[in-house]
């Protein structure tokens, strides 16, 4: 029992910790503390410096100077990786639809439809159409002019004075099986000639188009002065490709059955489009 009340007593003494002057010996500064004040005083110091230290190192740049922390140019390179990471995926993702959709096409099948997600950061029904004025004014005088017009498609004048001095090539000499028809969409002249005859090119131009649909298989459209396009469908294959210079009776395609709508043989579908607006071949060109 004496040494356990030994032990206490020692903790609850009372010890002096004093800073004095060297020549006059005078005390400047003391503090009295016991062995349990001074653990708990180590202990709050431990503490403080602690804290301190984990907060400069959380919310100040010095946190970069830890070895495998990443810095402010590496968290960027980071986020933006991903970022870019996230449009590959999405592009790789159209790639493969677009790819499967082609090839799809190509056997005959129907191509999956690619929805396109709609942007839902707008409100589109927020949106409101105000009429104005020029509105009105410019409908009704539209809805005057159209008023008598019995056409069932798009009106072509065929007095077209510019081109009375161009001499379009026959793209094919053969026997006319399709003619020139607004009202059923036909805006072209269908020729039926022997299978892989060499279509020319009606006048001097810039191949524009060369490509492959399910409709109307192998097309290839050529651009010629004065606003002229003329457009050869059907093809068996295409001997231009798209930015070739052509003279007029210059071998272009050859003459075939492709694509499967809109064709029963081998023939051409040939077009003449002056100013975006269709013309009757038959009325320019001896077939």
């Amino acid at each position: 029992m004496a040494k356990d009340d030994k032990k206490k007593k020692n903790w609850r003494d009372k010890y002096r910790f004093s800073v004095s002057n060297d020549h006059t010996f005078e005390e400047v500064w003391r503090i009295i503390l016991t062995r349990y004040n001074a653990f708990l005083l180590i202990s709050f110091l431990i503490i403080c410096i602690i804290g301190a230290t984990t907060s400069i190192i959380a919310f100040t740049n010095l946190r970069e100077f830890i070895p495998g922390y990443p810095d402010v140019a590496m968290r960027r390179n980071i986020l933006m990786s991903a970022i870019r990471l996230d449009s590959l995926d999405r592009e790789l993702d159209l790639r493969d639809k677009y790819f499967a959709n082609l090839n799809a096409i190509i056997s005959g099948n129907q191509p999956s439809e690619i929805r396109v997600r709609q942007d839902t950061t707008t409100n589109y029904k927020a949106i409101a159409f105000n009429k104005t004025p020029e509105d009105s004014v410019l409908r009704a005088r539209v809805e005057n002019e159209e008023r008598y017009n019995l056409t069932l498609g798009p009106s072509t004048t065929e007095s077209v004075s510019g081109l009375a001095s161009l001499h379009f090539f026959p793209p094919i000499k053969g026997i006319i099986s399709g003619k020139y028809d607004v009202r059923t969409k036909h805006f072209g002249t269908d020729i039926v000639t022997k299978p892989k005859a060499l279509v020319s090119a009606a006048l001097d131009g810039t191949v524009i188009f060369t490509g492959w649909t399910m409709e109307t298989g192998f097309v290839i459209e050529v651009q010629h002065p004065n606003n002229l396009v003329s457009v050869y469908k059907h093809n068996a294959g295409l001997l231009k490709e798209t930015g070739d210079l052509v003279r007029a009776g210059e071998a272009i395609s050859v003459v075939g059955d492709s694509g499967e709508l809109y064709t029963s043989g081998p023939h051409l579908h040939f077009e003449i489009w002056y100013k975006g607006s269709p013309l009757d071949p038959e009325k320019h060109i001896l077939f």
